[in-house]
């Protein structure tokens, strides 16, 4: 697949690490330090403005050793870009350690997937088709 994308900022382009990886690193892209307090959130600019094809988002999600060592995530993990969407993809991320995080220009921040996504058309009904499950909800299934 062939995804347009300008950069204008001063970072390379989003690239998959390994022949097998999912996901491509997001950087930040800033002219200084950006300092994330213990929970503050902050959109990160990445420079990177894409043009998907019909059918498709990219997701944008956390890197997990930020999380893991720093407590550094995406907060509307995973973020969603929409294929009609046109400005700039920016990371949000929150710090949910205790502890002042610095982002550096140039830091893997995120990763990006990209995935087919189908529009549903909904229908009305009066009921639903029966299951095993039924109605049980959350935690319904159990620990076996």
């Amino acid at each position: 697949m062939t995804i347009k994308i300008v950069n204008r900022g001063h970072q390379p382009l989003p690239a998959y690490a390994t022949v097998q990886s999912a996901g491509m690193d997001l950087r930040a892209n800033i002219d200084e330090p950006m300092v994330l307090h213990s929970m503050e959130r902050r959109l990160v600019p990445t420079g990177l403005y894409i043009a998907l094809p019909e059918g498709y988002e990219a997701q944008v999600r956390p890197r997990s050793g930020l999380a893991l060592k720093h407590g550094i995530t995406v907060l509307n993990a995973p973020g969603t870009i929409d294929a009609d969407y046109r400005g700039e993809v920016g990371v949000l991320l929150v710090n949910l350690s205790d502890k002042d995080f610095t982002v550096n220009d140039g830091e893997r921040i995120a990763q990006m997937v990209i995935a087919r996504c189908e529009q549903a058309e909904f229908l009305t009904v009066e009921q639903l088709d029966e299951t095993e499950r039924g109605a049980g909800g959350y935690g319904h299934t159990g620990v076996k």
